[in-house]
């Protein structure tokens, strides 16, 4: 039987981002803390520390690192996260985009601003999904992730811009004019301030084991982490049957250098695996070579949002 419930399909598909309770047991949330160790012993070429003030705790954040931690590669493959992204997509298949970890120390006053995924990654589609996976228990008013209702249907995508210094992303990478120039992007919105009569904010405070769920597109932000308990939450990206490659102004954030895809096509499934399909066929391409790993991670941090 599905944890998955029609209400939470509606949830997600009206507004973009919903929560469901107990989805991975302590057995998986090990795995993935000991995951998360791993990763913060070793960051990866992409891995930032998100300007925080001296004196004001710690905003760490890496990405695509799933293949290099076997912890993390485990609970892609092996747990329910698949087929639960496929249900809630509405998609006959789950391909997996890939895996992001974001780590909030206690007393860390840096806020994650309001932004949307999408403009940042170079994939586009109907059926995308992001899965928040906490470590620790987090807060309804206080460290939880927080969403805008409906965002995801808006008619633009909201400017992204590097979390660093609100400047625009797109405008530090290797820059497509002729996208760049076609684009309209909507401004940065304020739903606790000048924006507050006309949007809608979602939040749920989480316990160990809920996720919440949200669309690539849906506009999403986070307070700063003002407990006294660390906010380590992992992050897991998937695309369904719809999803295709698309060009962007500059260079994406994730990059995956060297991906030779073009406009239109479906990600390629060695770099991108199907790991569920209604039909029972998943990718058989796996990630222990060093080859293959190397030459998706090779590039420099210009990418990154900060």
């Amino acid at each position: 039987m599905s944890i998955i419930t029609p209400a939470n399909i509606k949830q997600y598909h009206n507004d973009g981002a919903t929560c469901v309770r107990n989805v991975f047991s302590q057995q998986w949330l090990d795995v993935i803390a000991r995951g998360v160790e791993r990763n913060l012993q070793s960051p990866s070429q992409y891995a930032s520390e998100n300007a925080v003030g001296e004196g004001s705790g710690r905003f760490f954040d890496d990405y695509v690192n799933w293949q290099r931690i076997p912890e993390y590669e485990n609970v892609i493959r092996q747990s329910p996260a698949a087929k639960i992204a496929a249900e809630l997509m509405q998609s006959t298949s789950a391909q997996f985009f890939h895996d992001h970890l974001l780590v909030k120390e206690p007393n860390t006053t840096k806020e994650t601003p309001w932004h949307q995924d999408a403009p940042y990654y170079f994939v586009e589609g109907k059926q995308t999904i992001s899965m928040w996976i906490p470590l620790e228990p987090v807060g309804k008013n206080k460290n939880t992730l927080r969403f805008i209702a409906g965002s995801h249907l808006w008619k633009d995508m909201v400017r992204p811009v590097s979390w660093a210094d609100d400047s625009d992303f797109y405008d530090r990478t290797n820059q497509n004019t002729n996208i760049n120039s076609a684009m309209k992007w909507a401004p940065i919105p304020d739903p606790d301030g000048r924006d507050q009569e006309t949007m809608k904010v979602l939040e749920w405070s989480l316990q160990p084991g809920d996720v919440v769920f949200f669309h690539f597109r849906t506009c999403h932000g986070a307070r700063g982490n003002s407990t006294r308990l660390r906010r380590r939450a992992l992050s897991l990206r998937w695309v369904g049957d719809d999803a295709r490659y698309i060009e962007r102004p500059g260079t994406t954030s994730p990059p995956f250098p060297g991906h030779g895809m073009i406009q239109g096509e479906k990600l390629r499934e060695d770099w991108f695996p199907v790991l569920y399909n209604s039909n029972g066929s998943r990718s058989v391409h796996r990630s222990n070579s060093s080859s293959s790993s190397s030459s998706r991670s090779s590039s420099s941090k210009s990418s990154s949002r900060l």
